[in-house]
């Protein structure tokens, strides 16, 4: 990523944080340091209490070690800065981090990922993981850096109650880009005082909007819109990519969005997940598979009525063109830092966080899309949400972000461009010439032009 102010404080943040907790992996051999992210909702303990139910089990498994967590609460631009400052040096690094798979090659090319091949090819679990979330945490060396606990997929959750108010069909599937405008025009009109549609944007809310803002949108415009795997280049801003960011630019220049201050948030994804969704102010939300999570009840905003209240409909391509959906999805994996000194007890206690019911807990709890054949047929993970099969249903229809180092960088640049037409700074026009510039500098020149 390029460094920015907030990235170098970030990484301060870091350093002193680590300070406090007395050191790094080397510190004691009989202890293994997990740094996760923790949400900067206080009340949002999921992954906490999960780990904690681990660590309990991994003690009492493998007497005189131990397990210490290291939440780090923060944004998740701000978590990405820390861990990678952690993960510089041996007297910082934990023995275990929770990595994005968006980051996880260019976390390999800095050098701060230690290989697992050894570990995997002695684990038989290994067989039950699907190709595509092995392929997720693999390298161009063609090694693997880390164990995938999960998947995910994106559409559109909508509110059943504003739409009845509204006018609008329960049974809501949008065809093209056009009917979730028409829909969030006539909620905008027929029910006032709620926010008709949610499209995450800009630079704070980070990858939330670059992935599950932006390129739901850019997906559906085309083939290989972002990256042409055949010509190994970057794809420059072409009529798909100014179509999506006019897309943005409708959304908040009527004003069908939330307020723009708002929309810029770093936290605004918690704010939908716990005011606006179960508060009944926001109508639809282009968002992820985990929602649920937030309103169980053990989660942030125990909200029991959701299944009832909320909908879920495909996110469609622009014009309804096949295959007629769209979904991206990301996931996240435990890797070990190669600096860590205790990578053995690492890796027990990765085995530790995938015995089957422990898989399967955390899936239910995550409200994750199972990445283990094993867990997908379980009962209990089957019954778990009652948005869990159609979020697994869109997995046919979904897409990857390009595994490639520069890719960070890039969805920065995609952020900055879709807060220039948010704020009215620029139009899709100038905001895609701009992206394009940019990306040339990012990829040194391996650009190829966009469809028009």
């Amino acid at each position: 990523m390029r460094p920015t102010a907030p990235l170098v404080l970030a990484a301060v943040l870091a350093a002193t944080a680590l300070t406090a907790c007395g050191g790094g992996s080397g510190s004691d051999p009989d202890t293994v340091k997990v740094a996760y992210q923790r949400n900067t909702d206080n009340k949002v303990r999921v992954m906490d209490d999960y780990l904690s139910m681990v660590k309990k089990q991994f003690e009492k498994a493998n007497p005189g070690k131990k397990v210490e967590l290291v939440p780090i609460q923060a944004a998740e631009n701000d978590y990405y800065a820390k861990i990678q400052q952690m993960m510089r040096s041996p007297k910082t690094a934990p023995d275990l981090v929770y990595e994005d798979t968006f980051l996880i090659n260019s976390d390999i090319k800095s050098g701060y990922l230690r290989p697992l091949d050894d570990y995997l090819a002695k684990w038989k679990t290994w067989d039950s993981f699907v190709d595509t979330a092995k392929t997720a945490a693999k390298a161009a060396d063609g090694k693997t850096y880390g164990v995938p606990d999960g998947t995910d997929t994106r559409g559109l959750w909508f509110n059943k109650e504003i739409f009845a108010k509204a006018g609008l069909p329960a049974d809501w599937q949008p065809k093209s880009w056009d009917d979730i405008l028409e829909a969030a025009r006539t909620v905008k009109k027929k029910v006032p005082g709620v926010t008709p549609l949610n499209v995450y944007t800009g630079k704070g809310p980070g990858e939330a909007a670059a992935m599950q803002g932006f390129e739901m949108l850019l997906y559906g415009t085309g083939k290989d819109p972002l990256y042409d795997p055949e010509s190994k280049k970057w794809v420059a801003g072409g009529q798909g990519f100014t179509d999506s960011l006019e897309f943005i630019r409708t959304v908040y220049s009527e004003k069908l969005g939330p307020d723009v201050s708002d929309a810029l948030d770093p936290n605004v994804m918690t704010t939908v997940a716990t005011d606006w969704m179960p508060e009944g102010k926001l109508a639809i939300d282009l968002d992820g598979s985990w929602m649920g999570q937030h309103w169980l009840k053990t989660g942030a905003k125990p909200w029991p009525e959701w299944s009832k209240v909320l909908g879920q409909a495909p996110m469609p391509t622009q014009r309804g063109d096949a295959p007629g959906k769209v979904s991206m999805s990301g996931g996240w994996t435990w890797s070990i830092p190669a600096k860590s000194r205790n990578a053995d007890l690492a890796w027990k206690l990765i085995e530790t966080l995938q015995t089957k019911e422990n898989a399967v807990e955390w899936d239910i709890r995550g409200a994750q899309i199972a990445v283990r054949e094993d867990v997908a047929n379980d009962p209990g993970y089957l019954k778990s949400s009652p948005g869990v099969k159609f979020f697994t249903d869109l997995v046919q229809h979904t897409h990857y972000r390009p595994a490639l180092p520069v890719y960070p960088q890039v969805s920065t640049s995609i952020g900055e461009a879709m807060e220039s037409v948010t704020t009215g700074d620029a139009s899709p026009s100038k905001a895609a010439k701009s992206y394009d510039e940019q990306l040339k500098s990012i990829t040194d020149g391996a650009v190829v032009s966009g469809a028009r």
